[in-house]
């Protein structure tokens, strides 16, 4: 329990402050989580879900945690510098783990959706807050929901349909402007709460970006509602840099014939973990999960799914791919649990890798458990090299090796991308992933998606 005993510290040190600063809907559920996190510690690498990840060592350094709710100066506008307009996106922000209030889009949203802090909606996010995101069953959940003090809220109601999709910059920022004094790394808590009612849409884009030179450790819990014949579409992609530890948990209900579109890009990182639990609780629901990753040097990216048919009548479609350089670690874990009684079940779940070098290292575990007679579910993965044969043709044309490797890689990669509904960012990636393998885009500073 070594890597625990500093945050159960600082939480029977930090109670009340902790507490002071948050809604009471969220300190109601506090003190639960902090049981919960004693009693299970971090999992350890003989925890399956967790095998390929060493969350004991991320957690184990000390970072500074702004319990007190300090302001960081910051102009997000200034540090996430972005063509909006061309994105066709509503800009928001959330500094850390703060919801930034001092400049918000105006007038561009339809009568009764909410974007904005948890703090400001009590009654509203009683009936949902850490319900799907359940304390005892995993400990990060618990110590994020111990530790989160504000969160962004999403609310889109009965057949409301919000055509601008909403991007969220999740900023890291640890050093004030002009400060005088060295700060310490810090970790930061997000928490996010989406519901969709009955007949509603939405598409979201969450974009990860660091802002100072230090070492981050973000841990951010998304608990999706999606009701009846409502349709939600999730990008998140990642843009930090290698000294940034991110350990995300996703978890959605979807009920009766809903659609989900779940999309994860890994661009550039430090150590990324993330967990997606999806749960279809009403019969005719769809959902479609995708992931891209690109690793270099000694990244670590590590998916972990896991979808539960509980009902008949539902599709779940997944294809994740990696492309691994250098000594960078990749692990895709993925289950479908279809239960009893889920009839007429539909599953695909697939997972291409190409390691690059001799280095990198690939973990695949692709899963079925079925509990009914009536399904059609496959799934395959594949762990590969670039083609030889595809090498040599394009050499003999005139296309140096180096070239010949990026075009392939990119080539991999775009299946993925070409997948994703929201058009914009799906041009942006094609752009961005190609400035990636060509090693141009760790060498600017912040997002280029409007490069």
């Amino acid at each position: 329990m070594a890597s625990e005993k500093q945050y159960i510290e600082l939480y029977e040190q930090a109670r009340e402050m902790i507490f002071s600063h948050a809604p009471e809907v969220m300190n109601a559920v506090r003190d639960q989580a902090f049981e919960d996190f004693c009693q299970q510690g971090f999992p350890s690498k003989k925890v399956e879900r967790y095998k390929y990840t060493d969350l004991q060592k991320l957690f184990e350094p000390d970072y500074g945690v702004n319990l007190s709710r300090l302001q960081i100066p910051v102009d997000p506008y200034e540090t996430f510098r972005c063509d909006v307009p061309n994105l066709s996106t509503s800009l928001y922000f959330v500094v850390n783990d703060m919801f930034y209030t001092q400049s918000q889009p105006k007038g561009h949203l339809p009568e009764g959706v909410i974007v904005g802090s948890l703090r400001d909606y009590p009654e509203l996010i009683g009936k949902y807050y850490a319900k799907l995101a359940k304390t005892s069953e995993d400990a990060v959940t618990a110590l994020n929901t111990m530790l989160a003090q504000d969160g962004l809220l999403v609310y889109v109601p009965k057949n409301v349909k919000v055509d601008r999709a909403i991007q969220v910059i999740n900023i890291l920022k640890a050093t004030p402007q002009n400060a005088q004094r060295q700060v310490p790394d810090l970790m930061v808590n997000r928490r996010v709460l989406i519901i969709l009612e009955e007949n509603a849409e939405i598409k979201m884009l969450f974009c990860d970006h660091a802002a100072d030179d230090k070492n981050f450790l973000a841990t951010q819990v998304i608990e999706a509602y999606v009701g009846d014949n409502a349709s939600l579409d999730l990008y998140c992609l990642e843009e930090t840099h290698y000294k940034n530890v991110r350990v995300s948990n996703v978890y959605i209900d979807q009920q009766a014939n809903s659609r989900v579109n779940h999309n994860v890009i890994t661009l550039h990182n430090g150590v990324t973990r993330n967990k997606l639990d999806l749960t279809f609780s009403g019969e005719g629901a769809e959902c479609a999960c995708y992931g891209c990753v690109i690793a270099d040097k000694e990244q670590h990216v590590d998916n972990n799914t896991l979808i539960t048919h509980k009902v008949s009548h539902c599709t779940s479609n997944e294809l994740y791919k990696y492309v691994l350089d250098d000594k960078s670690t990749g692990a895709f874990a993925g289950r479908v649990l279809v239960e009893h009684g889920a009839q007429k079940t539909t599953s695909q779940m697939t997972n291409q890798n190409l390691t690059a070098t001799k280095e990198a290292r690939m973990y695949t575990q692709p899963m079925l458990e079925i509990y009914a007679d009536d399904v059609k579910c496959a799934h395959g993965s594949t762990v590969g090299q670039l083609n030889d044969a595809a090498l040599f043709y394009m050499r003999q044309r005139g296309i140096s090796l180096k070239e010949a490797k990026t075009l392939l890689q990119n080539a991999f990669i775009n299946e993925v991308i070409d997948k994703m509904q929201l058009e914009p960012l799906r041009d942006r990636l094609h752009h961005l992933v190609e400035k990636r393998f060509r090693g141009e885009l760790n060498k600017c500073e912040g997002c280029r998606l409007c490069k």
